[in-house]
């Protein structure tokens, strides 16, 4: 989606492609400055794409060093966004398109010179960058990190909406009764499906995980979730909330007809070039019908074991028990806990040529090309039980079961466990032990239980400080009472918090950590499970057996600085512990 101003001069992207003249240039003088030795450039060079990525991505050079090299080689300043916000009437002066392909980000007018944010502040890529805005260019070097968020917060998608909310309800009267509704799927130029594209394109750029469309009185509000919290995006007019519930059906293949049943479907689109899947579900409420739609962005990058956030202990210990050659691994915790992904990082340490490793899902949310997966489809009559059955047939060695819903999918995954197989799955469980009860309530047998579990691992996902507005604050008493209780102390640096900036879209905090409860299945655990002990007393003897609690790990990270006392107290239940 393009955005025009009012002041842009090129209405088409103007590449300005980097040579092998502008890698070699690159080189010489990171060579020059020391960051760099000769024989690096050269392990690299056949790796495609600019030199620069090529190093970071290498950990030969970090992001920070490598601006830092070009601004003092070229004597320029670096951009430092945690004082800059990009004024309205600079972004105005590029598309969006055109800062992508020209890596430049403007800032501020400065009397007839423009102050732009760019990758590299060489004379011939800042001639280039002034020849499309036909303007002189003052230029700050960034980090790509800091580049590639000031695109993503600057030009919001949705910022053509009202003005399509207008042409909207300008047709709404005479198209209410001749058309009914059917623009929403014949017209791709119809407003309502230029403004259901603005809201998925922004969702996607903001990081948002799911999308919220809800009747509210003569309103539809539309909010995001963004790091586990929801934030309100837009307002709009309750007569354009049919018209984008029906685009939206028809996006994901579902009835537009009944508004009354809850209802499933699913979008496959590219926004802004990356493939995106989206699950789609409405309900009936008071006032119309609310949709919320699921977004799963398969260009994100699959986290590895030691990304998690895990101590470096607890993944140690991890990873030895997921190497097991039989057994069951079970991943606890609430929806949006990130346990899908703490799963797919157990399996790609686990993906080898000699494994053969299966899924079955529900959806299936990443590919790998050499994991076979099944995709859960009522419709077709495959269902977790079913196709964990036939899974069984096909000489599997390592299983995830993307979750466990009922009885007979628990009883197959307990006896897939003790009849050879390795076992991955997750479970709706507040905590560790609660899950180990989930299957005695489900009717398992707690033998089976016994002798199947190898482990349990407990997570919750807490957003992370930012760290380009971190000042120092004074915690309340009983954020300080919270971290005392579970044995926490003032970090080194002193009480640091998230002020609010342009990256973290002035909340304080920029994407989310795993905090994790593992539980380990030993001989007096599991003469507990056989006796049916109190949920207490296996706690206390977990405990006494070296688990650390969510609250426990989520306070260290709180000492080490890397998130708040607040956040841990809104993101982990506390009570009973």
């Amino acid at each position: 989606m393009r955005l025009k101003g009012k002041h842009s001069k090129v209405e088409a992207p103007v590449a300005v492609p980097r040579s092998d003249e502008d890698d070699e240039r690159l080189g010489s003088i990171l060579v020059a400055a020391g960051q760099v030795r000769p024989y690096q450039l050269d392990a690299v060079r056949e790796q495609d794409g600019p030199l620069g990525q090529k190093l970071i991505a290498s950990g030969m050079i970090t992001d920070e060093a490598l601006a830092r090299t070009l601004a003092e080689h070229h004597r320029v300043a670096l951009a430092d966004f945690r004082a800059l916000e990009p004024e309205p009437d600079a972004l105005a002066l590029l598309t969006r398109d055109q800062a992508v392909t020209l890596d430049a980000l403007p800032i501020a007018l400065d009397g007839s010179s423009v102050v732009v944010a760019v990758l590299d502040p060489a004379p011939e890529r800042v001639e280039a960058i002034a020849a499309v805005l036909d303007r002189p260019v003052r230029a700050l070097v960034a980090t790509r990190r800091d580049l590639e968020r000031g695109l993503a917060t600057s030009y919001r998608a949705t910022h053509e909406v009202g003005g399509q909310v207008q042409a909207f309800e300008a047709r709404d009267v005479l198209r209410r009764e001749a058309e009914g509704l059917t623009d929403v799927s014949v017209n791709e130029e119809a407003p309502v499906v230029r403004v259901v594209q603005s809201v998925i394109t922004q969702a996607l750029r903001d990081r948002a995980s799911d999308i919220h469309v809800e009747p509210t009185g003569d309103r539809v509000r539309v909010r995001y979730r963004i790091d586990g919290a929801l934030t309100e995006v837009l307002d709009l007019p309750g007569s354009i909330g049919p018209a984008i519930v029906s685009r939206v059906k028809i996006l994901g293949g579902m009835n537009i007809v009944e508004r009354r049943r809850p209802q499933d479907g699913q979008i496959t689109m590219d926004v802004d070039g990356r493939e995106v899947d989206i699950r789609v579900s409405t309900t009936a409420v008071v006032g119309g019908e609310k949709v919320v739609m699921r977004v799963l962005d398969k260009s994100r990058p699959l986290f590895k074991l030691e990304q998690l956030g895990m101590p470096a202990d607890t993944a140690e210990r991890y990873s030895q028990l997921i190497h097991s050659p039989y057994g069951m691994v079970i991943c606890a915790g609430p929806t949006g806990g990130g346990k899908t992904t703490t799963l797919y990082a157990s399996l790609g340490e686990l993906n080898s040529p000699d494994k053969n490793l299966m899924t079955i899902e529900d959806p299936v949310e990443y590919t790998f090309d050499s994991i076979n997966q099944i995709q859960i489809n009522e419709a077709a009559g495959i269902t977790f039980a079913g196709g964990l059955k036939s899974i069984l047939r096909q000489d599997p060695d390592v299983i995830l079961v993307g979750e466990i819903r009922d009885v007979d999918t628990a009883r197959i995954a307990v006896q897939s466990a003790l009849t050879g197989h390795f076992v991955l799955s997750s479970l709706h469980a507040t905590e560790a032990v609660s899950a180990l009860y989930r299957l005695l309530d489900m009717g398992i047998e707690a033998f089976l239980i016994a002798s199947s579990v190898t482990a349990v691992v407990a997570q919750r996902l807490v957003r992370r400080s930012c760290t380009s507005c971190l000042e120092p604050f004074e915690p309340s008493p009983d954020e300080l009472a919270f971290v005392q209780q579970f044995g926490g102390r003032e970090p080194i640096d002193g009480w640091h918090h998230g002020t609010g900036c342009h990256f973290c879209a002035h909340t304080g905090y920029l994407e989310r950590i795993g905090v994790y409860e593992m539980l380990v299945v030993t001989d007096e655990v599991r003469e507990l499970i056989v006796d049916r002990a109190p949920h207490d007393q296996m706690r206390k003897l977990a405990r006494s057996q070296g688990m650390r609690t969510l609250q426990e790990q989520a306070v260290r990270l709180v000492t080490d600085g890397t998130t708040t006392a607040a956040e841990v107290m809104r993101s982990i239940y506390v009570a009973g512990v």
